[in-house]
């Protein structure tokens, strides 16, 4: 049997509750993205009226042929890599970067950010790469606290968390990397008190995918990127 879309979102709901419980946790604590990637118009539209009110896309081409047709209030994300010369489009067409790893891109997305009229500042999170894979991007650990030092020179960004992209293996073998980057998020939200940084609201633990979410719950992410578990399989 087929599920359909609301279907899939409510067991979604059902599997990160009991995770949440699993560590003593609220459900209500724990914040769906749906990655929308390769989805249609008609599957994420699917998806907001079962709950959804967060989506994430991996490319500023895909998301300009989408957004028009969605709700201009619901909250988008960019998930993916953010090239340089996609910063300005980036910043008008969503409402955080998850996926800044550089300075580069961190006074980048600052400069262009200057040129809009805000009330407050935008709201970036720090990629990092817990398992130090080469294939992937993302901050080392160690870097993500000397990144946000220079961040507090820059006037129109804030760092809301951190996200990671963990290997693809079994859930079990991931456990120490997102228990380390919770450690890490925790450090970093009692430097923000102790040090005073005015470019930090640590809030948001963006970690665990399809395969993984469960673990990453009960390891202490807030923020969850579920794409197959909420669509199915993507049509080859």
């Amino acid at each position: 049997m087929i599920m359909s879309i609301t279907e899939r979102v409510h067991l979604a709901r059902e599997r990160i509750a009991r995770a949440a419980e699993r560590a003593g946790r609220s459900p209500q604590d724990v914040r769906i993205l749906a990655a929308t990637k390769g989805r249609s118009v008609a599957e994420i539209l699917e998806a907001l009226k079962a709950g959804i009110d967060l989506i994430g896309e991996n490319t500023v081409q895909e998301a300009l042929g989408k957004f028009e047709f969605l709700p201009q209030e619901l909250e988008k994300h960019m998930i993916g890599t953010l090239q340089l010369n996609k910063v300005k489009a980036a910043v008008k067409l969503f409402h955080a970067i998850q996926s800044v790893d550089s300075w580069e891109l961190a006074r980048a997305l600052d400069r262009e950010l200057s040129r809009i009229e805000r009330e407050e500042p935008y709201s970036i999170f720090l990629e990092v790469n817990p398992a130090g894979e080469e294939t992937k991007r993302g901050l080392p650990p160690d870097q993500v606290e000397p990144l946000i030092e220079q961040i507090q020179d820059l006037q129109n960004v804030r760092v809301v968390g951190l996200m990671a992209m963990m290997p693809y293996q079994d859930p079990e073998t991931l456990r120490p990397h997102f228990r380390a980057m919770r450690e890490l998020f925790e450090h970093l939200h009692q430097q923000a008190r102790q040090k005073g940084w005015a470019r930090v609201e640590m809030r948001w633990l963006s970690m665990g995918m399809s395969h993984d979410f469960e673990v990453a719950v009960e390891e202490g992410a807030n923020l969850v990127r579920l794409g197959t578990v909420l669509f199915g399989p993507r049509e080859a």
